[in-house]
């Protein structure tokens, strides 16, 4: 598809920027190795064959009377038992690089947990056995599709709502600012913190009281450039030949007042990244066993003489929030008039 030729413009100010052009490749590239977690870190071997069989546990679970076993339960495939029954049928498993999921255990280690980084672990355990790496690699894929799911439905609510004070203005415009300042004067991570402690808090139960107060972010934004374009000439033209209010705003106006608000999104999406992390290390985020980013913070401020607890989380947030910084900063200039390629 051929890009117009401001958006050609706008691809080649973002590529200018070499820091922000490959933050973004590196991000997508981290994330798309997240997205795929269940085959990079699982207790569970992508493939088994066995008895000229061809099985795939790491998407399937098996009963152990499968290979040959006694009870209908699930096969333990790092069990000898499991073991030597596949290999008596000239069978094999291929295991993912990290044989451990986010919940498993390691039952063979040397020292008591935490335990330091091995050839078996590679970051070390928590100080319940479990695997850092895997953790952290689960943990980042829970931590970026939800700040990228509540970026998307907080700024769909800001841009509605920005939109409509500052196209209509009047009283449409003074009772939102009115609601607006009441509403972003309450301390939201107090009220979060207060909810949570009545309602076990899953991934849903957050995204929605998150959603209460992210979607003033970008409210501000969109009005100002709505106030701006509602006097402009072609607005003015297309509102004296009788075009609809709707139809004027979301086909003139909003993709004009676009050009600023995308270059806001990567803080957005950093700042759910950052709440969601500072709600785990407090507790009240994500329910206990789930991998996230904020437990691993937590968890290195318990185990100081686990050193690598707290490094592993510090380089993960630290990498992770810089690399959405850059892009937004390339995507600013990308949008910026005055720069230049």
């Amino acid at each position: 598809m051929q890009l117009s030729p401001i958006n050609q413009r706008r691809l080649a100010l973002f590529r200018a920027n070499r820091r922000g052009w490959w933050s973004l490749w590196i991000f997508l590239g981290l994330f798309t190795l997240s997205l795929g977690a269940e085959l990079i870190a699982n207790d569970r071997p992508l493939v088994v064959h066995y008895d000229g069989g061809w099985y795939f546990p790491a998407f399937k679970r098996y009963p152990e009377t499968v290979f040959g076993g006694e009870f209908p339960l699930q096969a333990n495939y790092k069990s000898p038992y499991i073991q030597q029954l596949i290999a008596a049928r000239e069978g094999w498993m291929l295991w993912p690089p990290v044989p451990f999921s986010y919940a498993s255990l390691n039952y063979e280690l040397q020292v008591p947990a935490p335990s330091p980084p091995s050839l078996s672990n590679w970051l070390g355990t928590d100080d319940q056995g479990r695997d850092v790496l895997a953790r952290v690699i689960y943990g980042f894929r829970v931590s970026i599709l939800f700040a990228l799911a509540l970026t998307l439905v907080s700024s769909l609510i800001g841009i509605l709502a920005g939109a409509l004070q500052g196209y209509y203005g009047g009283w449409v415009d003074l009772a939102g600012q009115r609601l607006q300042e009441i509403w972003s004067g309450l301390p939201v991570l107090y009220l979060l913190i207060i909810l949570a402690s009545f309602v076990q808090p899953d991934f849903w139960w957050l995204l929605g009281i998150m959603l209460l107060f992210s979607w003033m972010t970008l409210v501000d934004v969109v009005r100002a450039e709505f106030l701006r374009g509602r006097n402009l000439e072609y607005v003015r033209a297309a509102r004296a030949l009788g075009m609809r209010n709707g139809a004027i705003m979301f086909r003139h106006i909003l993709p004009n007042a676009m050009v600023s608000t995308l270059t806001f999104v990567p803080f957005v999406l950093t700042g759910a990244i950052g709440t969601l992390t500072a709600l785990d290390f407090l507790g009240f985020g994500l329910p206990p066993g789930e991998p996230s980013l904020g437990e691993l913070v937590a968890q290195g401020k318990s185990n100081l003489q686990a050193p690598w607890l707290g490094i592993t989380a510090f380089v993960v947030l630290s990498l992770t929030l810089t690399l959405l910084v850059f892009i937004g900063e390339a995507a600013r200039d990308a949008f910026d008039p005055r720069k230049t390629a």
